[in-house]
């Protein structure tokens, strides 16, 4: 082998081992954005905020079964019940059908013959109205709803004040709003701390839900309820139950840690507590 040829021998060499270099450069950084994803994942500040655009799939609902929840849920061996006024045949032990909406407002749908159809088949004559006979019984969903309440005042007047020169103008008594210069009510404020703490929520998903139903109510707005009627109306509620229970002989507390943002005189990675108490009669309780 001459010179020449060892030389380009050794030049495909090293590009060879350079393509490979780099290939691994490649796998690397890409092994190493995943672990910075995951740890930021794991371990980042959760927030309400997601980066999906409307309409845009997310590919964690996929393997949450978005799709398949109902495929994975679905157990045949569960019958619907379905009430009926004579129950057609026994039941099982302790299953009452009639139970199941004995609390739900309810309404009858009644089917009726048409005027001309109310004619006997056979010799004409008239047909009359002996009875209804139960069907079945429907769940019926009804979607939640908003209306614009309107407050108005009636104003009286004393005419006998005014044409002696005294004030006789008189208002009825109305209620304070929940909060100063706000359209909340509390309906609406309730279903938004039921939806956020109990539901879980979070309040970019209930602006959608609000702008669905026809008013446009953006996510600050809705935690300015939140927080302010929590300070006007709920603090004063829990210094009260706290008075109380600093009135009895022991208690029991348990915390819960928690991560607070915006907290006075502390980071956003500081730990905080949230702490449940109990009186000591409800400790004997059985």
């Amino acid at each position: 082998m001459n010179e020449n040829s060892l030389i380009k021998t050794l030049q495909d060499i090293i590009e060879s081992q350079n393509k490979t270099i780099e290939g691994l450069r490649e796998e690397l950084k890409k092994v190493n954005e995943n672990m910075d994803y995951l740890i930021k994942k794991l371990y980042g500040r959760k927030t309400e905020k997601t980066s999906a655009i409307d309409g845009q799939l997310i590919i964690s609902d996929i393997s949450l079964g978005l799709f398949n929840e109902a495929e994975k849920e679905m157990d045949l061996s569960i019958l619907e019940p379905v009430p009926f006024e004579e129950p057609i045949k026994k039941t099982r032990k302790g299953y009452n059908r009639k139970e199941l909406f004995k609390n739900l407002p309810s309404q009858d749908q009644i089917f009726k013959l048409e005027v001309s159809q109310q004619v006997c088949p056979i010799d004409g004559n008239r047909l009359s109205i002996v009875g209804n006979k139960f069907i079945r019984s429907e769940i019926k969903y009804i979607p939640a709803g908003i209306s614009v309440v309107n407050i108005y005042q009636e104003t009286y007047e004393c005419r006998t004040c005014k044409k002696e020169g005294r004030p006789g103008i008189f208002n009825p008594y109305t209620p304070e709003p929940v909060l100063q210069h706000s359209y909340a009510t509390a309906s609406s404020v309730a279903w938004t701390m039921y939806q956020k703490f109990v539901q879980s929520v979070p309040l970019y998903r209930q602006e959608k839900d609000w702008k669905q139903m026809g008013f446009s109510l953006n996510r600050g707005t809705l935690s300015n309820w939140i927080i302010k009627t929590s300070e006007e109306w709920l603090v004063p509620v829990v210094e009260k139950l706290r008075e109380e229970l600093l009135k009895d002989k022991y208690l029991h507390a348990d915390e819960t840690p928690v991560q607070v943002f915006n907290e006075e005189d502390k980071k956003n990675t500081t730990q905080s507590y949230m702490w449940v108490t109990l009186l000591q009669p409800i400790l004997n309780m059985e």
